[in-house]
């Protein structure tokens, strides 16, 4: 699927995105560190997931107080194991992609992201002020 302009993923995944994103834009589908909002996607090789990432996809990060959710989905065989955050430990969950797939991550505002096959660290990101606390999106 590599190659897939916005228009194409958002028909494929019947996600759409805010309108002013250009729908012509081809998706890069990228192996490394990437960043959508507040979620970052980190390679790693401590663990691999087994999950399948269903159809309709996966919300790593639901949207709070009218925000809006980054969906991961899957193109092929793509699975996710979840795991609760905290302010300690801001890692979401293990994200495998498998040879011959590619996962997308999905945000209104943001538009999608590709990611490449591989095993990668799905982390929220968090700021320091007076106090730690996790980045709003």
């Amino acid at each position: 699927m590599s190659g897939t302009t916005l228009a194409e993923a958002i028909d494929r995944f019947e996600v759409d995105v805010d309108a002013h994103l250009d729908r012509t834009f081809e998706i890069p589908v990228l192996a490394g560190p990437q960043r959508q909002g507040d979620v970052m996607i980190v390679p790693t090789s401590k663990s691999r997931a087994t999950t399948p990432v269903p159809a309709a996809g996966y919300p790593v990060v639901r949207g709070e107080a009218g925000g809006n959710t980054h969906l991961l989905l899957a193109a092929g065989a793509v699975c996710f194991d979840s795991r609760s955050v905290s302010a300690t430990d801001l890692v979401l969950g293990v994200l495998s992609v498998d040879t011959d797939a590619e996962a997308y991550l999905a945000h209104p505002e943001h538009g999608y992201l590709g990611i490449a096959p591989g095993d990668y660290e799905v982390r929220r990101q968090r700021e320091q002020a007076d106090e730690v606390r996790l980045v709003a999106d």
